[in-house]
């Protein structure tokens, strides 16, 4: 396990680099992102540890960073400011680019990885904005009426992109579509619909109990599969994980996994197997999971066999890490080499560097 401190800063955000598989940027903020001074590191992974390559500091926190997907020096971070600024790691001390059009804290911001010329940002201010590099204004606001915490284009689709947010809605947008009053909204997805709301079963692993009643809780993050074109998971307040089909949005959750004690504060799905996801909590660990859909009795799509009349499968925990001593904010895999290798921050002011084969034993 390599480690890195970044000292006087929490981390809030991490990313493996889309061209270099020892590059990785993390986002942090002083004070635990509640006031001061946030920093952008670029981190090489040398024969020698982890090494700085360059860092910017910056007049507000860091919440979250994203690597431009057309230049291979370039990176996004996400600002409490409601600022977006755009680094160059061969250009000294300032940002190549800012924009300021959201009212409230940027949460995240999203390359987008089919159509490259355009990125996507969230805000609490209740809006998610289009962008181009090229332009010193968005493209394109989408109003969500809520605070909004996680937007993300899908890997699949140049114009299809999601979000989650604090009313408890996963809601889809599909820019081909007209405007109109809809605002090119063409699905929203009640996250702790009844169907959301199962515990399992204490004599039959891996079934879930009839829908119990359960109040909405913000939704802090979540991240399509890249390899099932509409398969996405949600993960937030409630502790719980739930992927959901955009095609049977009515069914409630394919799959749900129970285990943090904590919220979930970032989820990432593998970009090796299809059903491999990674999670990062509150209570201090990151935890591997299966959504059992590559198990015998799934479909030929991925799509899991129902634990009875519209109910979910109970995911299963492959292993956890629990080598951070604070709230762990970031996860996220390298896209390189072995299918194992990821990344982590947390607000004990350490990345760390690490192989999931290893917790799964």
């Amino acid at each position: 396990m390599l480690r890195f401190r970044t000292e006087g800063f929490n981390g809030c955000a991490v990313k493996y680099s889309p061209f270099f598989d020892s590059r990785i940027a993390v986002a942090g903020s002083a004070n635990f992102g509640l006031v001061g001074n946030g920093r952008l590191y670029i981190l090489d992974l040398t024969p020698n540890g982890i090494v700085p390559l360059k860092w910017f500091t910056t007049q507000d926190s860091l919440y979250d960073l994203a690597w431009s997907e057309i230049h291979e020096n370039q990176a996004l971070v996400a600002s409490g400011d409601g600022s977006i600024k755009l680094f160059d790691a061969t250009v000294n001390e300032f940002p190549v680019q800012a924009w300021k059009e959201h009212n409230r804290e940027v949460f995240s911001v999203h390359w987008n990885l089919v159509a490259k010329d355009r990125f996507c940002s969230s805000s609490w201010d209740g809006t998610v904005k289009i962008w181009s590099p090229q332009r010193p204004q968005s493209l394109l606001t989408l109003p969500t009426h809520s605070c909004t915490y996680s937007a993300e284009w899908s890997p699949h689709s140049p114009d299809v992109l999601s979000c989650v947010s604090s009313d408890s809605y996963v809601r889809m947008f599909d820019l081909r579509t007209p405007a109109s009053a809809s605002n090119h909204l063409t699905l929203q997805i009640p996250i702790h619909g009844a169907a959301s709301t199962l515990v399992p079963m204490g004599n039959k692993p891996g079934m879930a109990t009839a829908p119990a009643a359960a109040p909405p809780s913000e939704a802090l993050t979540h991240d399509w599969n890249k390899y099932r074109p509409s398969i996405l998971a949600t993960a937030g307040v409630d502790k719980t994980i739930r992927t959901f089909d955009i095609r049977a949005p009515q069914q409630g959750p394919l799959t749900v996994m129970v285990g943090h004690d904590y919220a979930v504060r970032k989820i990432a799905w593998s970009p090796h197997l299809p059903d491999l996801l990674l999670s990062a909590s509150y209570d201090m660990t990151c935890r591997a999971w299966t959504d059992r859909s590559s198990e015998p009795g799934a479909g030929g799509d991925g799509d899991l066999m129902r634990a009875g009349p519209g109910g979910p499968i109970m995911g299963r925990e492959l292993g956890r890490m629990g080598n951070h001593t604070e709230f762990v904010t970031g996860i996220d895999w390298c896209l390189f080499g072995s299918e194992g290798w990821c990344a982590s921050v947390g607000w004990d002011e350490q990345l760390l560097v690490w192989d999931v084969r290893a917790v799964m034993g």
